[in-house]
């Protein structure tokens, strides 16, 4: 199975992240991918990828870290993808997105989400979408800059109606931690719903701790109890679900063509 989205590169696993790696392998993750916030980061991204050949990368600014001057960032992002290719295992654009729960305004935010929508088609690459009561933004951008290079809604949460818009444009949707609450009866419904055709595992680390583990660090190492409930969910094994959304992730990052 596959970690689609996991900060490895974050403090939480500055001291045991190769650990982490090498323990999530003997549970059977065979990759992972470590989406972008900063500009800083992306530089510790590509050094780890560089160590470890299962991780896959990706660039991007995160709406939590909005940039002081966005047309710099912007710029440092287009030179860091044309610098990158699938060779470096540069494999998507973000996690960008729309988030309603912090202090940039929403117009600010989509602008900028926009912006990197446009670099994405220009690099051929997916994109790794963040949403807090924002979708009808994410949907409105994709739609306003007709973009159709597909990519993955990060840790989905909503209606199964949502979840079909996604889909229509040719979006994966990211299945983590939540769907192990019982209280995430709405997204749990949509995703039960849901053809695993259009699925991803996750696990969102060290973020978004499964249920019975809230206030512990996260790890890639839990991806098997992801796979476990969302098998319980569509009522199969969690050697169907490995392998549906294995081929999903490789259809998805998998090309060889992003960068040229």
């Amino acid at each position: 199975m596959i970690d689609s989205h996991c900060h490895l590169d974050l403090p939480a696993f500055a001291k045991d992240w190769q650990a982490v790696v090498a323990e999530s392998q003997g549970c059977g993750v065979r990759r992972i991918l470590i989406p972008g916030t900063t500009p800083a980061g992306w530089q510790q991204q590509r050094r780890m990828a560089n160590q470890c050949a299962v991780l896959d990368i990706a660039f991007g600014l995160h709406p939590y870290f909005f940039p002081q001057n966005s047309d710099t960032a912007l710029s440092e992002l287009g030179d860091a993808l044309a610098t990158s290719d699938s060779a470096n295992r540069l494999v998507a654009l973000g996690e960008i997105g729309i988030d309603a729960s912090i202090d940039t305004p929403l117009d600010t935010q989509q602008a900028l989400f926009e912006e990197q929508l446009k670099l994405a088609a220009q690099y051929n690459l997916p994109v790794i979408l963040h949403h807090r009561r924002s979708h009808h933004l994410l949907i409105e951008s994709i739609k306003r800059c007709q973009f159709s290079g597909g990519g993955v809604v990060h840790a989905f949460s909503g209606s199964e109606q949502v979840a079909q818009s996604y889909i229509d444009m040719g979006f994966k949707l990211g299945v983590g931690g939540t769907i192990t609450y019982e209280r995430a009866r709405k997204t749990r419904k949509a995703l039960a719903n849901t053809d695993i055709c259009h699925l991803l595992l996750e696990t969102d680390a060290p973020d978004m701790p499964l249920a019975g583990r809230q206030g512990q660090r996260n790890s890639p190492v839990y991806l098997p109890e992801v796979a476990a409930a969302l098998a319980s969910l569509h009522n199969t094994s969690v050697a169907d679900v490995s392998a549906h959304t294995d081929a999903n992730y490789d259809s998805l990052f998998g090309r060889l063509d992003h960068c040229k």
